[in-house]
């Protein structure tokens, strides 16, 4: 009996709840390419035409681009009436200039900018990596950091794949690339302010996060381009 009273019970419970909402939206698929920048002009395994061929099977609906919104509106107005680009950063990205815009004329995806990067921020930090470079009394940081971009350059050549784009978008090649840029963040990021690795890096997540926030659950494929480094 008592058996019988607590099915009843249950089916009571269950009756009396209403049938769980269905839901609608839809995953997106994000997808991240670790680029080269001026490598892709001078690299076969990874040109430009390789860069485009493989966007177009991936077949984003969206691409968050290393860009600075501030200087996208510019890039893509040259882009729109002089079909080139002269703005002065973007031009300096050949999967921006010679890949991704043109690609916008026979693919329909939204390009959006994402890059922390300002000229004023930039211009500091060379400054400033300029007067610790030429510091006597920090010769042995500097030398620090000569020392792991050696031993992540041999590394690279090692590998004999330092050029093949799904070996720069692997764990291995973040692994080597980390030799040097952990040194440099470490001994550097907090001197640098907003041009240290770690800071530059968490302004450039900050915009992709609010992008990603923004088509949240919206079935979108969406390819996410910034330097292989990153």
């Amino acid at each position: 009996m008592k058996n019988i009273t607590l099915f009843l019970g249950i089916l009571f419970i269950l009756s009396s709840c209403s049938a769980p909402e269905i839901s609608t939206e839809e995953k997106n698929k994000v997808i991240v390419i670790g680029t080269i920048h001026s490598g892709h002009l001078t690299e076969k395994e990874y040109s430009v035409d390789v860069l485009k061929d493989i966007i177009r099977k991936i077949n984003p609906d969206i691409i968050l681009t290393e860009i600075p919104p501030d200087r996208f509106e510019i890039a893509m107005e040259e882009f729109q009436t002089k079909d080139t680009i002269t703005e002065p950063r973007v031009k300096l990205f050949p999967e921006y200039v010679n890949v991704i815009f043109p690609l916008s004329k026979e693919m329909d995806f939204k390009i959006i900018p994402t890059a922390g990067w300002t000229k004023e921020m930039s211009d500091a930090r060379q400054t400033k990596l300029k007067e610790i470079s030429t510091d006597s009394s920090r010769t042995e940081e500097w030398s620090q950091l000569l020392y792991a971009e050696k031993r992540s350059d041999s590394f690279m050549k090692l590998s004999h794949r330092e050029n093949d784009p799904y070996w720069i978008n692997s764990s291995a090649y973040d692994s080597i690339a980390e030799i040097e840029l952990s040194v440099y963040n470490d001994l550097f990021n907090e001197e640098l302010g907003l041009g240290g690795w770690n800071n530059i890096n968490e302004a450039h997540y900050s915009y992709i996060k609010s992008a990603l926030d923004e088509y949240k659950n919206q079935g979108k494929t969406i390819l996410i381009t910034y330097g292989a480094g990153h």
